[in-house]
């Protein structure tokens, strides 16, 4: 399957990208499970894997290459498309891990900003000591987030027979939060991280959220107004 996604009857299509944001959501909290700029790194691996899904890309040895330029249905993909350089050439693209480092909080922005402009989030500003800005996002319908997490849990249980789920799964490995949305223990944990060293996308996002931390990095961002959410997300152990 290379279209988005749907949770279910009258739910709204998904990209990869939508659907690793509201997968990690806390819809108690608003904030995402990980760091806010850990899941950055994450939405960027999705939408390069979603480009992919669609025959839009390809890797060749760690660098990214177009092989369809014709813009994708959706215009944040489109967008991210064209920051491609084209080109045939054996060495020609850009490095994966660095498109993934320079685009992080732009695709990631967007899409949520896109979710709320779809009415699938609701979005609360709110001011840490009445100065600086910070956002928490909330499902529009309460079903949504335990949907989609019951069609992960339901992924899993099948192996992960869809394209779609297996980059999900790798993606959530990249994270560290295969051990929070894993419902199969350590044989759970393990299997999400043979994908995660299988897909490159995945690849790509651990490497920078290793980078991320070792630098100190995985604050708010101006998501939830502290240094993140529960759950341990990080390339960590998973």
């Amino acid at each position: 399957m290379t279209t988005p996604a749907s949770s279910g009857p009258g739910a709204p299509a998904l990209t990869l990208p939508e659907e690793l944001i509201l997968l990690t959501l806390d819809p108690g909290s608003g904030k995402p499970l990980c760091p806010a700029a850990s899941l950055a790194y994450g939405t960027a691996g999705a939408a390069l894997a979603e480009l992919e899904l669609q025959g839009r890309i390809r890797e060749e040895r760690g660098r990214v290459q177009v092989v369809n330029p014709l813009d994708p249905a959706d215009p944040r993909l489109a967008a991210l498309l064209r920051t491609l350089p084209q080109g045939k050439a054996p060495r020609s693209g850009m490095r994966a891990r660095r498109w993934v480092a320079d685009f992080d909080k732009h695709v990631r922005d967007t899409h949520l900003d896109s979710l709320v402009e779809r009415s699938v989030l609701s979005r609360e500003t709110r001011r840490v000591l009445g100065l600086f800005p910070y956002h928490r996002h909330f499902p529009v319908h309460p079903d949504l987030v335990p949907s989609l997490r019951r069609r992960f849990t339901q992924a899993e249980k099948a192996g992960y027979p869809d394209p779609r789920d297996r980059l999900l799964a790798a993606l959530v490995s990249a994270l560290g939060l295969a051990s929070t949305l894993t419902r199969n223990g350590r044989p759970g944990r393990t299997a999400m991280k043979v994908l995660r060293r299988s897909e490159w996308t995945a690849t790509a996002v651990h490497y920078n959220v290793k980078q991320s931390e070792s630098g100190g990095g995985g604050g708010s961002d101006g998501w939830s107004g502290d240094s993140g959410g529960g759950g341990g997300c990080g390339g960590g152990g998973d």
